[in-house]
């Protein structure tokens, strides 16, 4: 079964939490502080596995987790650090945001490699934290939360023509015609539910892949009919053969086909309604009607389009075409055809990651920046109540609930932990 769409949830391991602990030996007087740190948690890496052609085992997988960290213990000894996870997908496989729709990224080579959800550092022992002032620090930081994301993973296929047009216009004949592959041939509509692939050996001795993309109707793009879930396979060619039945036994005229398939196109993606085309009148063994070619030649050179007349049946005109296509191909540049959003990766010391919402005399003190702050601190202990207080005002925090107006017994919220604020 071919399956080119799944839906998962990942989680990147939990980092360990670091020990507060101090050196007892016998013969060591005042021994002072020895809280190892946390493990750091598994991190989620995305891996190209040439063995894997469609996304069917995530249809009964939906959950993958990376493994946690370990907590640190005495004697400086450091948490074992979570086993990463590596997750096997097909070339050509997009990994996309399933929130926002951002692609987080484009695996489309061998070997390639991607991290998409690191894992939570370790906590820090308190060993850390010893001054000349505070020598025996009794609290450490508890390990980073991992980061767990739901995700759709798409996979496109990498080729480098794709046949367009609608049902039954003899893409799948035209196919098995130019190259050894062996798809679905018959005389009715949506013959091909799945994208067909072949290699076409040209008679300069290079070679190039072509993919069947199943028939495109009016309001594809909105997902009548196959719907999109096909036209995403035709992102990523460079160019793109539109194969039209110029026999006029559908009852449509080619050029109405030709102008109701670059509509699909172009609502589905404006940077694919651009891609170089070059139309192909199919069925001429079985033409009709003179005039309906015509009308498409001169449609065509109007457009400045090039155009070959064939038929994939008898195999009249294929050569010309394929000859043409060859030369095509070595003037179209490969391009990086899928934009990946730029990675971020955010620390405790970024500073524009909290935000300050007041109401009345209540300020609630919220975002990434705090999530991570409020896990590392344990507020029964006075110390680290104070290592508290510095890193606020290290983040700004303080200075931006002065600006707000906060007032000595107004009530400031971290989270879920509320204070009473002074001065």
């Amino acid at each position: 079964m071919f399956t080119d769409y799944a839906k998962i949830t990942i989680k990147s391991g939990n980092g360990g939490n670091g020990a507060a602990t101090f050196r007892r030996e016998k013969y060591v007087a005042a021994g002072g502080p020895d809280g190892g740190d946390g493990g750091k948690g598994g991190s989620i890496y995305f891996v190209v596995d040439k063995d894997l052609n469609t996304l069917l085992d995530f249809r009964y997988k939906k959950i993958f987790k990376a493994e946690n960290g370990q907590n640190g213990s005495g004697n400086n000894c450091y948490g074992k650090k979570g086993e990463d996870l590596y997750i096997g997908v097909p070339v050509g496989t997009i990994i996309k945001d399933s929130e926002t729709g951002k692609v987080l990224a484009d695996l489309s080579s061998e070997n390639q490699k991607e991290l998409v959800l690191p894992g939570g550092r370790g906590g820090k022992g308190n060993v850390h934290f010893a001054t000349s002032t505070r020598q025996a620090p009794r609290f450490s930081q508890d390990g980073e939360k991992g980061q767990e994301k739901e995700i759709i993973l798409e996979l496109k296929l990498l080729a480098d023509i794709g046949l367009i047009g609608f049902p039954n216009v003899g893409k799948s004949t035209f196919l098995s015609r130019v190259t050894s592959a062996k798809p679905k041939i018959a005389d009715y509509h949506f013959t091909t539910i799945i994208p067909n692939l072949g290699v076409v050996k040209s008679i300069y001795g290079d070679s190039f892949v072509i993919a069947d993309i199943p028939g495109i109707i009016e309001g594809a793009s909105e997902g009548v009919g196959l719907g999109i879930q096909f036209l995403r396979h035709i992102e990523r060619t460079r160019l793109l053969l539109h194969v039209i039945d110029v026999s006029g036994t559908e009852g449509r005229t080619p050029v109405q086909d030709f102008e109701i398939i670059n509509k699909e196109l172009k609502e589905y993606s404006e940077k694919l309604s651009t891609r170089k085309q070059i139309i192909v009148a199919n069925k001429l063994d079985v033409m009709q009607d003179e005039n309906l070619l015509k009308e498409l030649e001169e449609f065509a050179k109007n457009k400045g389009m090039d155009l070959f007349k064939i038929s994939a049946v008898t195999g009249e005109g294929i050569d010309n075409l394929m000859n043409h296509v060859t030369e095509v191909l070595k003037q179209l540049p490969k391009e990086e055809l899928i934009e990946v959003e730029e990675k971020m990766v955010y620390t405790l010391e970024d500073k524009d990651e909290f935000s300050i919402t007041r109401d009345g005399d209540e300020y609630l003190v919220e975002g990434l920046a705090i999530e991570r702050l409020m896990g590392r601190i344990n507020i029964g202990d006075n110390e680290c109540m104070h290592y508290f207080q510095k890193v606020i005002r290290n983040l700004g925090i303080e200075e931006e609930l002065k600006k707000k107006g906060v007032r000595p017994g107004d009530t400031v919220k971290f989270l879920e932990w509320e204070f009473e604020w002074e001065e």
